[in-house]
């Protein structure tokens, strides 16, 4: 049984992702503070650093999170979408996906703000692409479609238009019919992934 001591550690741990995730999203990453985020919960810096060594660790936490928000939601899991071939199920995977977007918005944009200056952070968006990358490889491996050598480039090209509508919708809105939008990017992966 947890103790007192640890349930309020875990709370304030809580508290500063949360409060943190806030005034990125209001005053932006570059122009929040430790001080910032301290205050907002009601605490002070020494104790944001117990918790964090730095805002890029906490935002790496919060990177972290959003990854897990979004891989909860795959079911079937997205290399087993890509290995079935089934123009319904990739459909369906990036329908999940795109209803996810308003939910993970300020964690990607903060994410994408503290890259700049944060090379860390970069790193772990890098890995994050990568790792959808490498699960729809991992799917295209198994099903044994197209030439070996194409593969990753195939997958590449699929996420890469993912990331680009997704960052797109976050920063301006739906621009674009969301069904239509839907639509032709099911179309495109089941042309990368499956035809």
């Amino acid at each position: 049984m947890a103790s007192i001591r640890e349930a309020q550690k875990q709370m304030t741990r809580r508290l500063l992702l949360e409060k943190g995730l806030e005034l990125f999203e209001q005053k932006g990453y570059a122009a929040t503070t430790v001080d910032d985020i301290a205050s907002a919960v009601g605490t002070t810096r020494a104790t944001f650093y117990s918790h964090f060594p730095s805002k890029g660790q906490l935002m790496r936490a919060l990177v972290e999170r959003s990854n897990e928000m979004l891989t909860e939601a795959d079911v079937p899991p997205l290399h087993s979408v890509v290995e079935s071939g089934d123009r319904e199920q990739i459909r369906a995977w990036l329908g999940r996906k795109f209803d996810q977007w308003a939910e993970i918005r300020p964690y990607v944009v903060a994410a994408h703000q503290a890259a700049a200056s944060e090379p860390d952070i970069q790193t772990a968006l890098d890995q994050w692409f990568d790792t959808a990358i490498d699960d729809m490889q991992a799917g295209l491996d198994r099903a044994g479609r197209f030439d070996p050598s194409s593969r990753r480039v195939r997958c590449a090209l699929a996420s890469g238009e993912l990331d680009f509508l997704s960052r797109r919708r976050m920063r301006l809105g739906w621009t674009v019919d969301r069904e239509i939008s839907l639509d032709l990017m099911g179309e495109n992966w089941y042309f990368l992934l499956a035809d």
